[in-house]
């Protein structure tokens, strides 16, 4: 299989692959460890080297701790904090110190390369505890970079304190105002819901809110193609600007096939001006999805 290739983190001094694995799935309790462990060697084996993972994605940080513990120093781990922490707040200071230990040592390893803010509002971000929580975690050396995973004003409000090295936004053909608007220089960018969810496919019964929104959209937009992973993770992972796009699954089917996609390049130009124009036709009050 042809690698995915690997491309500089903004500034931040790492190096991290086209293709990222996306940690929710892996954390899913009906996912068995073995699987779970087999679908992490599996991205190794495919040459993804950024694994992205969050206290909320049940077992996770866990799994990945496991898995990845004899290849940490050809991994790049990313994770997020702020909210979950017995004993603390949500949204404090010390809520997201405590964040990063734990992080720590669910991953088993002495530093973790990226951790976001996940989703917190504006309005927050420039509390005087969460500021200084973030700039004390910077300096301390267990983080290489801060980050902000997030979309629009609350996106603009981290990227205003200076203070994020990486930020993590939603991409797609169903999502392209985040593969438009360029953050500030040396600021990463990793991609989030590469898959908008497989709008492409009929919508279950009690399907969430975000999904729903991606198939509006998907419906919205009206082009015809039997091809749309494909043509989604072409897409994000070949915007211009971006490092790494994430796709989460629990099948090692589909992982191969993204892999194999991010080394097919670039989408044909017409096709990919086609997926700008009608989006821009009807699509011009879509917000990035959270």
């Amino acid at each position: 299989m042809v690698r995915p290739m690997k491309r500089a983190l903004g500034n931040t001094g790492l190096e991290v692959s086209a293709l990222g694995l996306g940690g929710g799935p892996i954390g899913d309790v009906r996912l068995d460890d073995d699987r779970a462990l087999a679908l992490i060697r599996e991205a190794l084996e495919c040459g993804v080297t950024l694994f992205d993972t969050a206290p909320s994605y049940g077992a996770s940080e866990d799994r990945l701790g496991r898995a990845l513990e004899s290849d940490r120093d050809h991994v790049v781990l990313s994770t997020k904090v702020g909210y979950g922490v017995e004993g603390h707040e949500d949204w404090t200071g010390p809520c997201i110190r405590a964040g990063v230990h734990r992080a720590m040592a669910r991953l088993r390893t002495d530093h973790i390369d990226v951790v976001h803010l996940h989703s917190c509002p504006a309005h927050v971000i420039h509390r005087e505890d969460v500021l200084r929580a973030v700039e004390d975690i910077a300096a301390s050396g267990d983080v290489t970079a801060m980050a902000y995973a997030g979309e629009e004003a609350d996106l603009a409000a981290a990227l205003e304190t200076g203070l994020f090295r990486v930020v993590q936004r939603s991409v797609s053909p169903w999502d392209q105002r985040g593969a438009r608007s360029a953050p500030p220089e040396g600021v990463g960018v990793l991609a989030k819901r590469t898959l908008a969810n497989a709008c492409w496919r009929p919508l279950p019964e009690g399907a969430s809110p975000d999904r729903a929104e991606y198939r509006r959209r998907f419906e919205a937009m009206a082009i015809e193609r039997d091809d749309w992973a494909d043509v989604a993770v072409r897409f994000t992972a070949h915007t211009p600007g971006l490092s790494s796009a994430l796709v989460g699954t629990s099948s090692i089917a589909h992982l191969r096939d993204a892999a194999k996609s991010v080394s097919k390049g670039p989408l044909d130009a017409t096709l990919r001006d086609t997926l700008q124009r009608r989006f821009d036709e009807v699509g011009t009050d879509w917000r990035g999805v959270i």
